[in-house]
Protein backbone atom coordinates (compact mmCIF):
# COMPACT_ATOMS: atom_id res chain seq x y z
CA UNK A 1 0.00 0.00 0.00
CA UNK A 2 1.47 3.54 -1.04
CA UNK A 3 1.64 6.37 1.06
CA UNK A 4 -0.69 8.70 1.01
CA UNK A 5 1.61 11.70 2.70
CA UNK A 6 4.77 11.23 0.08
CA UNK A 7 4.30 13.41 -2.49
CA UNK A 8 5.78 12.27 -5.85
CA UNK A 9 5.63 13.54 -9.28
CA UNK A 10 6.35 11.55 -12.77
CA UNK A 11 9.68 11.36 -14.44
CA UNK A 12 9.97 12.82 -18.20
CA UNK A 13 11.46 9.92 -19.65
CA UNK A 14 10.15 6.70 -18.64
CA UNK A 15 6.77 7.87 -16.59
CA UNK A 16 7.18 6.38 -13.93
CA UNK A 17 6.34 7.65 -10.22
CA UNK A 18 9.59 9.49 -8.36
CA UNK A 19 9.48 11.22 -5.37
CA UNK A 20 8.54 14.80 -5.64
CA UNK A 21 12.60 16.29 -4.44
CA UNK A 22 14.59 13.77 -6.41
CA UNK A 23 17.11 14.81 -9.10
CA UNK A 24 17.38 11.41 -10.37
CA UNK A 25 14.89 8.69 -11.63
CA UNK A 26 14.55 5.76 -9.51
CA UNK A 27 13.52 3.90 -12.29
CA UNK A 28 15.40 4.60 -15.68
CA UNK A 29 18.81 6.61 -13.42
CA UNK A 30 17.98 9.80 -15.40
CA UNK A 31 18.73 13.18 -14.57
CA UNK A 32 15.42 14.66 -14.47
CA UNK A 33 16.12 17.83 -12.72
CA UNK A 34 19.07 20.58 -12.27
CA UNK A 35 21.10 20.20 -9.74
CA UNK A 36 20.65 23.51 -7.51
CA UNK A 37 24.34 25.34 -6.67
CA UNK A 38 24.84 28.23 -4.75
CA UNK A 39 28.18 29.50 -6.47
CA UNK A 40 29.20 32.80 -7.38
CA UNK A 41 29.36 33.60 -10.48
CA UNK A 42 33.22 33.91 -11.46
CA UNK A 43 34.37 36.10 -14.15
CA UNK A 44 38.05 35.17 -15.52
CA UNK A 45 38.89 37.95 -18.04
CA UNK A 46 43.11 36.75 -18.26
CA UNK A 47 44.93 38.84 -20.52
CA UNK A 48 48.51 37.68 -21.82
CA UNK A 49 51.17 40.40 -21.63
CA UNK A 50 53.88 38.31 -21.94
CA UNK A 51 56.97 38.88 -24.68
CA UNK A 52 59.42 36.70 -25.62
CA UNK A 53 62.84 38.73 -25.95
CA UNK A 54 65.15 36.08 -27.32
CA UNK A 55 68.80 37.84 -27.71
CA UNK A 56 70.03 34.88 -29.07
CA UNK A 57 68.26 33.97 -31.82
CA UNK A 58 66.89 30.27 -30.97
CA UNK A 59 70.13 28.81 -30.09
CA UNK A 60 71.25 28.01 -26.62
CA UNK A 61 74.47 28.60 -26.32
CA UNK A 62 77.57 30.46 -28.39
CA UNK A 63 78.61 28.50 -31.74
CA UNK A 64 81.70 26.88 -31.66
CA UNK A 65 83.46 25.13 -34.76
CA UNK A 66 82.87 21.54 -35.04
CA UNK A 67 86.22 21.21 -37.45
CA UNK A 68 88.27 23.74 -34.82
CA UNK A 69 87.03 21.39 -31.46
CA UNK A 70 87.62 18.48 -33.50
CA UNK A 71 91.12 19.03 -34.29
CA UNK A 72 91.86 20.74 -30.34
CA UNK A 73 90.10 17.15 -29.13
CA UNK A 74 92.38 15.25 -31.64
CA UNK A 75 95.82 16.92 -31.25
CA UNK A 76 95.04 18.73 -27.07
CA UNK A 77 92.52 16.35 -26.26
CA UNK A 78 94.60 15.45 -23.27
CA UNK A 79 95.18 18.81 -22.08
CA UNK A 80 91.30 19.60 -22.55
CA UNK A 81 92.02 22.44 -25.23
CA UNK A 82 89.09 21.12 -26.93
CA UNK A 83 86.57 21.85 -23.20
CA UNK A 84 88.65 25.34 -22.76
CA UNK A 85 87.27 25.91 -26.34
CA UNK A 86 83.58 25.50 -25.30
CA UNK A 87 84.22 27.50 -22.65
CA UNK A 88 83.90 24.72 -19.94
CA UNK A 89 86.79 25.69 -18.29
CA UNK A 90 86.10 23.33 -14.98
CA UNK A 91 86.04 20.08 -17.54
CA UNK A 92 89.31 21.99 -19.38
CA UNK A 93 90.92 21.85 -16.08
CA UNK A 94 89.76 18.33 -15.28
CA UNK A 95 91.35 16.86 -18.46
CA UNK A 96 94.61 18.68 -17.75
CA UNK A 97 94.91 17.04 -14.47
CA UNK A 98 93.64 13.74 -15.44
CA UNK A 99 94.96 13.91 -18.83
CA UNK A 100 92.00 13.51 -20.15
CA UNK A 101 90.37 10.90 -18.30
CA UNK A 102 92.42 9.08 -18.65
CA UNK A 103 92.21 9.01 -22.36
CA UNK A 104 88.41 7.85 -22.38
CA UNK A 105 86.92 11.28 -22.20
CA UNK A 106 88.69 12.03 -24.86
CA UNK A 107 88.08 9.04 -27.26
CA UNK A 108 84.21 9.81 -26.65
CA UNK A 109 83.92 13.78 -26.85
CA UNK A 110 86.16 13.10 -29.96
CA UNK A 111 83.09 10.68 -31.18
CA UNK A 112 80.34 13.00 -30.06
CA UNK A 113 82.28 15.88 -32.00
CA UNK A 114 82.06 14.12 -35.24
CA UNK A 115 78.61 13.59 -34.83
CA UNK A 116 77.70 17.33 -33.79
CA UNK A 117 76.24 19.29 -36.59
CA UNK A 118 78.81 22.72 -37.73
CA UNK A 119 78.27 25.04 -36.00
CA UNK A 120 77.07 23.65 -32.86
CA UNK A 121 76.11 25.94 -29.56
CA UNK A 122 77.73 25.62 -26.31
Amino acid sequence: MEDTQTKTKYCKYCGEKIPEDAVICTKCGRQVEELKQNQPNVVINNTNTNTVQNTTAGYAGKPKNKWVALLLCFFLGILGAHKFYEGKIGMGILYLFTFGLCGIGVIIDFISLLFKPNPYYV
